[in-house]
């Protein structure tokens, strides 16, 4: 199985700090060690952040309401999200330390007017918000640089990814679909898996993956089975931070244990058939059981099938041969409960 896409969304889970998302970047990258295989397995591939353009969000009303949250970081709405906004100049300084890291990093933006980070440099891929994914223009304007897309598909259905299509097919092909809910958090109920299933099916040209909003690691790991090819993942420093996305997102450990698990599953595939691992052959040797004497047995004595039942170890002959050994004649003294093997007969 080739490896999983593994992006982490810091969003903005930076809370306005650039020194905040480079801790989670340094995370991120984190190689994983698996002790008792002693195994050494990457990281995630790839971080994520948010870029708005605040004259294209909410209406004025929306932006100057009151907005007294506990996760507030102003008194009005609008306060609270140019907090959190970082320039263009920031966006580029986190991209060199991921780039650093070697992370390829993902910007989705919200805004035509936002990319003018392209001044700076050219992400590696641009991503689609889900809120986004019928916002034809902005795909336009994204779809014309030519850079790879990814779109969510949160809050759509087939006929609005394939209108999103259609836009972005006037100019490149190249495109990920992921599978998304615009639930925070997703209820176990609503999470759908099969829908990657149904994309991989109907729309095979296409890289397909999940945008994962559920609580806990196992959603994403039993997506990778069903054969999604890019994991997108909310991570933070610390699930205890201020801010909306914090406790919805993972921490360092459970980041650790994602990304174990998907990377120990790419592993763990294998090939379509059944066969007798490598592996297994000690297993096999100890465990198995094969034809062994129930009675004290002299040379010389005829064995018959009340002579003989099956113990371990299985390095002996296997019940399915009995017929090698009942009639035959012993060559020597064999003690009760012992193995028969083909030199004794």
């Amino acid at each position: 199985m080739k490896p999983t896409y593994l992006i982490g969304e810091i969003g903005q889970n930076h809370n306005g700090s650039v020194d905040l998302a480079k801790l989670i970047v340094d995370g991120a990258a984190r190689e994983i060690e698996e002790e008792l295989f002693g195994l050494h397995l990457k990281g995630m591939d790839a971080v994520k952040l948010t870029k708005r353009d605040l004259q294209y969000e909410l209406s004025d009303s929306q932006m100057n309401r009151p907005y007294n949250s506990p996760n507030s970081f102003g008194k009005t709405y609008g306060e609270h999200r140019a907090f959190l906004e970082l320039s263009d100049e920031q966006h580029y300084d986190i991209y060199q330390y991921a780039k650093s890291k070697g992370l390829d990093f993902v910007e989705t933006l919200c805004a035509p007017s936002c990319l003018s980070m392209l001044k700076l440099f050219s992400p590696d891929r641009l991503k689609v918000a889900s809120r986004d994914l019928t916002n034809l223009p902005l795909l336009e304007a994204l779809a014309e640089t030519q850079i790879p897309m990814i779109v969510s598909t949160g809050m759509a259905g087939k006929k609005e990814l394939d209108e999103a299509i259609e836009v972005i097919g006037k100019h490149h092909q190249n495109l990920a679909i992921l599978h998304c809910v615009s639930e925070y958090p997703t209820h176990p109920e609503h999470v759908n898996l099969a829908t990657i299933t149904y994309l991989k099916k109907h729309y095979s040209q296409f890289t397909i993956g999940y945008s994962d909003h559920t609580i806990g690691i196992s959603v994403p790991v039993a997506a990778v089975a069903m054969g999604a090819e890019i994991i997108e993942k909310h991570v933070t420093l610390d699930r205890r931070m201020k801010g909306t996305d914090q406790a919805g997102s993972l921490g360092p450990d459970g980041l650790n244990r994602m990304v174990r698990d998907i990377r120990a599953l790419e592993m763990s595939m294998g090939e379509e058939g059944i066969f007798i691992e490598p592996g297994v052959e000690t297993a096999k040797h100890k465990l198995e059981r094969s034809i062994a004497t129930t009675r004290d047995m002299k040379a010389g004595e005829a064995i018959t099938e009340k002579d003989i039942h099956l113990l371990s170890p299985g390095d002996g002959i296997k019940w399915v041969d009995r017929d090698q050994v009942i009639g035959k004649t012993l060559k020597a003294d064999i003690p009760k409960n012992e193995l028969i093997y083909a030199s004794h007969i």
